[in-house]
């Protein structure tokens, strides 16, 4: 083999390598999207599998301590199934009843679903109306569009 080939032939292992694992390295992206019913009823499927999921936010459930960065609160999907949240992080700004919040982690054997990443979606938000004329009930009817 000339000195060429082997040249090229090493880049392009390093270069897969690095592809590799930076890759793996991303939990995200060997996530599985799954609905909150999916996830209580079938809990044990999911042992060890990094899933996200999202849900309407029950403001009422929401215990933040600033002091341990430890955030848990509950959402609940169309089917009104409810899910347990922990969260070691920060709060989101935009915490309200009936926001979407989308989840990204792992669902423990005690029915606790340990986020690595919340995040918010608010559609007021984004569409440039102001939250004094927030609509809870359109965001709960497109939150249910967005699950069939």
């Amino acid at each position: 083999m000339s000195k060429n080939k082997k040249i090229f032939s090493a880049l392009a292992l390093m270069g897969m390598a690095i592809f590799i694992m930076a890759f793996a390295s991303m939990p995200a992206a060997g996530s599985k999207e799954i609905t909150i019913t999916n996830l209580v009823k079938e809990s044990g499927k999911f042992d060890d599998d990094y899933v996200m999921t999202q849900g309407l936010l029950i403001k009422d459930s929401i215990q933040w301590d600033a002091d341990k960065l430890e955030l848990r609160f509950e959402i609940y999907d169309e089917n009104e199934t409810v899910l347990q949240v922990f969260h070691k992080g920060v709060q989101p700004d935009n915490f309200t009843d009936d926001v979407i919040v989308i989840v990204e982690g792992f669902f423990q054997d005690d029915g606790i679903f340990e986020a690595e990443k919340v995040m918010t979606k608010c559609p007021s938000k984004y569409e440039g109306e102001d939250m004094e004329n927030y609509d809870g009930e359109m965001h709960k009817e497109l939150f249910n569009d967005s699950q069939e």
